[in-house]
């Protein structure tokens, strides 16, 4: 059967090679003026249809593929253009830095703390005792945190559908309209808040007896290591509702495709974490203490940044941030509830439960290993460099569930125009593949560049020569680790963005149970801490081959574009 072909995919490529003739003329019209000298009049015209010429080549791609097809009737809604690499990395930077901010908090104090206390000098005011309690002490505040990424998680992805449908029917209390995603920051705020709250008051109640027994009883005896652990998680905690409120609010502006409001807020509170390490740890010599004061400032620092922009670019005028109930501000109920954001939030908080594991049974066996306390400040140091290196991948991550759903909604059909579901399917795997290839570039670098300090150069973390001679077994077996989470992120990204939610959280509890078998052998065994690291590597392997597996399987679109094929016909 010979295809129809339509007449308004002929006219498209007709359209787009008359404007690329036209730029063509324009230009050499320009270009070869009276004695050689350039037409200032003509040189506009040349590079206004040359930028109209490029609108119409993605559209008679379009078109062209339709003709191909053999498309039966009717116009094809397509899919959005893909983003450019100048956007994707205009988009990549400034959300790296918001990424790194928070690794990079824990390496300033590991850093200051380790150059600054006494290199071999017995008890806390050591510098492998200082680096030892740090370690945990991090860990524990890091990990509360990242308990509650599931909030950042589920307000960009219900912020960028909500951005991607477009749609907004309600007022505020000033009558304007609002704008679409409002209700999510509205109650991503308010659940933040309040979780936080609840954090910083179960963190300053039971704080001690949970390190404890995160550390074990052998680090536990160590002179000073659980007194300085437990100040440092007791004054850290205090930042805890502000950091949770910050971080989603982050979250909502990366859902909306900007990356770069939220950058004042990140230099404000590297400013103010580096000058207080500097003040309090360099100069007064108050180590662990003034290193959590520093970094609890520098927090509140940049959330307070945060939230005068935030407002601007999220909320229409009049509008609040509703972080107050509503029986006083009198506001309409949002269409995004706390119940309906916490059911998208609950399996993603089973991803993050499973990577807070991991890291956590890690720390437990190297506690346990012989050789304390060097052992463990060199545990410590890797992990600070691994949590360092994560964000360059996670970003990529980040850039799938912010992008990927421009892909997954839909646009309704119009009158004489259908969604073909495949075309809009297959436009969402380019761009996937094209992540999937920088992340595994940016992985290469990023692990070379880690593993090279703890081989190379330990003497940027630490001065004690024994930590540093712990360490160094460990700088291959980190780059091998650092370099498989870029598919293991770059791929949790695409998957949460096509609602996988399921596979992943089923992925994670098998690993999850599956790790602590093997280090307590290793603990019990009395191996050395490079073994600890051999199981995450090969933890990292396995997540791997089940993500990028069913991505293989899922080609098509996922969920989104579930429907066995065709176009969705017109109305």
């Amino acid at each position: 059967m010979t295809p129809r072909i339509r007449a308004s995919a002929v006219m498209a490529c007709f359209v787009a090679l008359l404007a690329q003739s036209r730029a063509f003329a324009a230009t050499r019209a320009a270009t070869s003026g009276f004695n050689s000298v350039r037409n200032p009049l003509l040189d506009a015209d040349a590079a206004f249809h040359k930028k109209k010429s490029d609108g119409y080549r993605y559209h008679a791609r379009a078109a062209l593929n339709q003709l191909r097809a053999g498309a039966q009737s009717g116009d094809s809604i397509p899919p959005p253009e893909p983003p450019s690499n100048l956007r994707l990395l205009k988009f990549y930077f400034p959300c790296l830095a918001l990424w790194i901010s928070g690794p990079l908090l824990s390496l300033v104090d590991t850093s200051f703390v380790g150059l600054s206390a006494k290199a071999g000098a017995v008890g806390g005011s050591g510098s492998a005792a200082q680096l030892a309690a740090l370690g945990p002490a991090t860990t524990f505040i890091d990990g509360s945190l990242y308990l509650f990424a599931f909030l950042n998680v589920a307000t960009t992805n219900l912020y960028a559908n909500a951005k991607a449908k477009g749609i907004s029917e309600k007022k505020n209390r000033a009558g304007a309209d609002e704008l679409p995603g409002e209700g999510v920051v509205r109650t991503a705020a308010k659940t933040s808040l309040f979780s936080g709250l609840g954090l910083m008051a179960l963190l300053l109640a039971v704080a001690r007896p949970l390190i404890a027994l995160y550390i074990g009883p052998e680090a536990a005896a160590s002179p000073g290591l659980l007194d300085a652990a437990h100040e440092y998680v007791q004054i850290r905690a205090l930042s805890m509702p502000t950091s949770l409120l910050g971080g989603v609010l982050q979250a909502a502006l990366l859902g909306a495709k900007d990356s770069v409001t939220p950058l004042i807020s990140i230099l404000y509170s590297t400013l103010v974490n580096i000058c207080g390490d500097y003040f309090l740890v360099s100069r007064l010599h108050m180590g662990l203490k003034g290193a959590a004061i520093a970094t609890l400032l520098a927090q509140l620092a940049g959330t307070i940044a945060m939230i005068g922009p935030a407002r601007r670019k999220l909320l229409s005028k009049g509008s609040s941030l509703g972080l107050l109930p509503r029986w006083i501000t009198k506001g309409a109920p949002d269409e995004i509830n706390s119940r309906t954001f916490l059911k998208f939030a609950a399996p993603v908080l089973t991803l993050i439960l499973g990577k807070i594991s991991a890291f956590g049974f890690m720390t437990n066996a190297a506690a346990g290993l012989p050789g304390q306390p060097a052992t463990l400040a060199a545990h410590q140091i890797a992990l600070s460099l691994f949590f360092f290196a994560s964000p360059f991948m996670e970003v990529i991550s980040q850039t799938s569930q912010s992008f990927l759903p421009a892909y997954q909604v839909l646009p309704e059909p119009k009158k004489g125009k259908s969604v073909d579901e495949k075309e809009w399917a297959a436009a969402s795997d380019r761009l996937v593949f094209r992540l999937e290839s920088v992340g595994l570039l940016v992985g290469s670098l990023i692990a070379g560049v880690v593993g090279s300090i703890v081989a190379f150069f330990p003497g940027i973390v630490t001065k004690d020569a024994a930590v540093q001679a712990a360490a160094r077994p460990l700088a291959s077996i980190l780059a091998a680790g650092a370099f498989l989470t870029a598919p293991v992120a770059v791929s949790e990204g695409t998957l949460i963005a096509r609602k996988e939610l399921s596979y992943l959280a089923g992925v994670y509890f098998i690993s999850t149970a599956l790790l602590p078998p093997v280090l307590r052998r290793i603990r019990a065994g009395g191996g050395p801490v490079s073994q600890v690291w051999v199981c995450f590597a090969l933890f990292q392997l396995f997540r791997s081959a089940c993500f990028v597996g069913r991505l293989l399987a899922i080609r098509g679109g996922g969920k989104a574009a579930a429907s066995a094929g065709g176009a969705v016909p017109a109305k």
